[in-house]
Formats: C-alpha cells, structure tokens, sequence
C-alpha cells in the first residue's frame, strides 16, 4: 500500500469564516482539518486541477 505524504502549512482565516468552516464540519461528521481538506479537493476536482490518481488510470486504462 502506498504510503501518502502531507504538508503542513499555516493557514489564516477571519474568525467569522472560521465558524462557519467548523460548523458545517460538525454537520457532516469530520474535524475541522478534514472539512477544509474536503474543500480544498472538490474545489480542485471542480477546476479540473486534480492529478489523478495512478489507479483510476490504470482501471481507466483497462476499461478501453
């Protein structure tokens, strides 16, 4: 199984976008980090700016 790395970084947020960000994570059962994790890739997704992923390649791939 491949290992997956990450990179920690500072992030400033005004304190009225940081409630909403925590209460919407509450709503859907993640932590704060992991909403904004979420956030950040379907925005990605979205933009069309995400790698794919090796595997879905390689079923793509295999699918033609």
């Amino acid at each position: 199984m491949a290992e997956k790395s990450t990179k920690s970084f500072i992030l400033r947020v005004d304190a009225e976008t940081m409630n909403a960000i925590e209460a919407w994570a509450a709503d859907e059962f993640r932590s704060t980090n992991g909403q904004l994790q979420w956030i950040i890739t379907e925005a990605l997704r979205k933009a069309k700016r995400l790698p794919k992923k090796k595997q879905q390649t390689q079923t793509e791939e295999n699918d033609e």
